[in-house]
């Protein structure tokens, strides 16, 4: 006798449903693709209005993150009220009117305000892509739900699904800067994913028909029958361990963004390995077991904290962040994959889990920096982390009795940094002491993780509680950073920071301990010797001494202005307001006041404001890098055009390219050349640094029409002129590739 796969009638060869798996996996790979291709995508397309804030990325993580609860919780719906065959033709509706927002652009006329960025451009996300986003983010639960009622042998246990589509959200990320970013111009980006997108429609139209085929005879029509409700506590469980990773994507991608480059490159490394941790941890046969995972967490964990105090090189402390994060993430996935319930309430567990990411994110991306001068809610996560372990709280006097412990050590460690000598700073006693625990801390976390990961709490608790204890700093947290103002420990400078880096130093007492007054000089990358300070007198002396009016893009502590004559009228533009109050407030920096305290200041992003301004410049000063990051749009082509637009027939332009991680001086020289000008370089070498008096080694380039215009520039020995590699592709507005900076940094290092 013969059953039918449908109805279970005898009286035809039982169909066998060999394309309902393959269809349902390549739909939610592309749609997973499509997904998270479209962040990287649409915020590189979006930077430009907002000058390269990392701010931007952390904004956008918010709206996609709550655009994704509103398609979970449109799917939860959907599920619970309508079968799947109501609910396929409602969503290909959905995803038909998705296609009046194709392709993804900015709208037009948008400018940016001088005060609620974030929620501004919440706003121009929503204009931009919240439809389309909004159709794709259901398809997973969807999907899955779907293939949950059909016939399949795997659709009693889905949850492999939601492996297979971050599969897709993780290859199309780390495609982004290695293959799509590099080859595709945004425009041929944004049709290409047009494509994509009405591919998608086709392929779930015949997924979700294969799947009605050989549906169950009681899913077709109704949706699936109710089970027993998870309690509430289980239902803040999936919130809790999606907040805390979800969070700790959002502050740890602010805190290294801010020292390397505020690009898509870097911001999309923490976002696919959040997603890869997924793949791992979705699954019946663990990569680690949650013993490993709990001991490697506190490992990962006290490093950090050890990092806050302990100067690590570089890029040794973002693999360091980033392993932390990795191994909490996959801490709280696992655990959200063991809680997971019957395939009948899949959607509500999307859906809560969703909720959970999207608080996580509004939590670090829009309430943190308001209530926080610093990335505090970072440290503040990661303990939250170490509270998600396997059986934290099952042992309740236990782990109140490791808090006690903790507080106590907290409490000595304090004390003992007060009780030395007046003359021995109580933060290096602790720096040193924790170099000395820090030892004990992994000899004793094999067999006590958790009584380990309180005291290594306790240590960087102490450590940040006395670190500051002499000299606090002065901290300004905006929309595009926080920025530092201190004093250095021998008390002689006042320096201003953005994240590791320094951005001026002005001298308070001489050598004899005599206090400074008068006009300060400039110091770091700015001083008279260095590379900005002989650009601007090579370039004066070929203007017939007077350079006017001179253009000034990027302000920090106002450094430059003392190089300007008495005689001349200098602007400057910067994007920060609270970087304008710290160059204005004489209390904290006098070069401004001092050396050109009737310059204008206009505040907003250069390629807005200075596309306004009228009249030409003998001199444009680009100083725009915020820490190592770039604003890539202000030395693409169309800026360039823009800049030689407003220059006088024999003026120049000075950018200052030093970087730790990028080198833009071949690109550079390839796009000015697009625009008609040639490029020459100074590039300084370690001797000229003096770290006891802030000098700084820079690298600093000067772009003309002529040589002749460069006067002795063009025939220092200091310079040398760059020849143009027309192979390489010239960065537009439609196109840049932040990898090329990046090889072309490690080939000369």
């Amino acid at each position: 006798m013969t059953i039918d796969a449908r109805t279970g009638a005898a009286g035809r060869t039982l169909a066998v449903p060999m394309l309902v798996l393959p269809l349902t996996i390549a739909a939610t790979f592309l749609s997973a693709a499509l997904l998270f291709s479209v962040q990287p995508m649409f915020t590189k397309l979006v930077l430009p209005i907002l000058g390269g804030s990392s701010s931007v990325w952390s904004i956008a993580m918010v709206f996609f993150q709550a655009l994704l609860l509103l398609g979970y919780g449109y799917a939860h719906l959907l599920g619970k009220f309508a079968g799947p065959r109501l609910a396929l033709p409602i969503h290909l509706g959905l995803m038909a009117l998705a296609l009046i927002s194709l392709p993804i652009a900015i709208p037009l006329g948008v400018k940016p305000p001088a005060d609620f960025e974030a929620v501004w451009l919440l706003g121009v996300f929503t204009m931009a892509v919240g439809l389309p986003f909004f159709a794709l983010s259901a398809n997973g639960p969807l999907l899955q739900s779907w293939f949950s009622q059909t016939r399949h042998r795997q659709a009693k246990d889905p949850y492999f699904l939601y492996a297979a589509s971050n599969i897709g959200s993780f290859a199309s990320l780390l495609l982004y800067p290695v293959v799509i970013e590099p080859i595709l111009s945004l425009r041929q980006q944004t049709s290409t994913w047009m494509v994509g997108f009405i591919v998608l429609g086709v392929l779930i139209g015949v997924a979700g028909w294969q799947m009605l085929r050989f549906a169950r005879v009681d899913a077709v029509d109704a949706p699936a029958p109710a089970v027993i409700a998870p309690s509430w506590r289980q239902r803040l469980s999936w919130v809790g361990l999606a907040l805390v990773p979800s969070g700790l994507l959002v502050s740890v991608t602010a805190h290294i963004s801010t020292d390397v480059a505020a690009v898509p490159l870097l911001w999309v490394v923490p976002l696919a390995l959040f997603l890869f941790t997924f793949v791992l941890t979705f699954s019946d046969r663990p990569v680690l077991s949650t013993t490993w995972l709990a001991r490697l967490q506190v490992w990962a964990i006290a490093l950090v904290f050890l990092s806050f105090v302990v100067k690590f090189e570089i890029w040794t402390n973002v693999a360091l962040h980033l392993l932390a994060f990795f191994i909490s993430a996959m801490v709280c996935h696992t655990a959200l994959y063991a809680r997971r319930p019957p395939a009948s309430r899949l959607t509500e567990f999307y859906l809560l889990m969703s909720l959970g990411g999207c608080l996580g994110g509004v939590f670090t991306g829009l309430i943190a920096p308001q209530i926080f001068e610093t990335v505090l809610e970072y440290p503040i996560l990661l303990v939250a982390a170490l509270c998600c372990r396997p059986g934290f709280f099952a042992d309740r006097a236990g782990w109140l009795k490791d808090v006690a412990r903790s507080g106590a050590a907290c409490l000595v460690l304090i004390a003992i940094g007060y009780l030395v000598p007046e003359n021995f700073a109580p933060g290096s006693v602790v720096r040193l002491a924790l170099v000395v625990l820090f030892g004990l801390v992994l000899a004793f976390a094999w067999k006590a993780p958790r009584q380990v990961a309180a005291a290594s709490i306790a240590m960087a608790l102490s450590a940040s509680v006395l670190s500051f204890s002499e000299v606090p700093p002065l901290v300004f947290r905006s929309f595009f950073g926080v920025n530092k103002v201190l004093e250095a420990e021998d008390g002689r400078f006042r320096l201003l920071m953005h994240g590791t880096t320094i951005h001026g130093a002005m001298r308070l007492l001489a050598d004899d301990g005599a206090p400074v007054s008068g006009r300060p000089d400039p110091l770091t990358y700015y001083t008279p010797a260095g590379g900005m300070g002989q650009a601007i007198t090579a370039l004066r002396a070929a203007d017939g001494g007077v350079l006017s009016p001179v253009a000034v893009i990027g302000l920090g502590s106002g450094s430059l202005a003392c190089h300007a004559a008495a005689t001349e009228s200098w602007r400057f533009f910067e994007i920060d307001p609270d970087v304008v109050r710290i160059a204005k407030d004489p209390a904290l920096f006098r070069f401004m006041s001092e050396c050109a305290p009737d310059a204008r200041i206009i505040v907003g992003d250069a390629r807005l404001t200075f596309a306004e301004e009228t009249g030409r410049n003998a001199l444009i000063v680009l100083d725009a890098f915020s820490s190592d990051s770039i604003p890539a749009h202000l030395v693409t082509a169309e800026a360039l055009r823009m800049y030689l637009d407003q220059l006088t027939p024999h003026g120049a332009i000075v950018v200052h390219i030093s970087n730790r991680t990028l080198d833009l001086s071949a690109i550079l020289t390839r796009t000015a050349a697009e625009v008609g000008l040639i490029a020459y370089v100074r590039a300084e070498g370690p001797e000229v640094q003096s770290y006891d008096n802030y000098r700084m080694r820079s690298t600093v380039m000067v772009l003309a029409r002529a040589p002749d215009d460069l006067g002795a520039i063009a025939t220092d020995g200091n310079w040398t002129r760059l020849v143009p590699d027309m192979a390489r592709r010239p960065w537009t507005d439609d196109f840049s590739n932040i990898l090329e900076a990046i090889i072309d940094k490690a080939r000369g290092s």
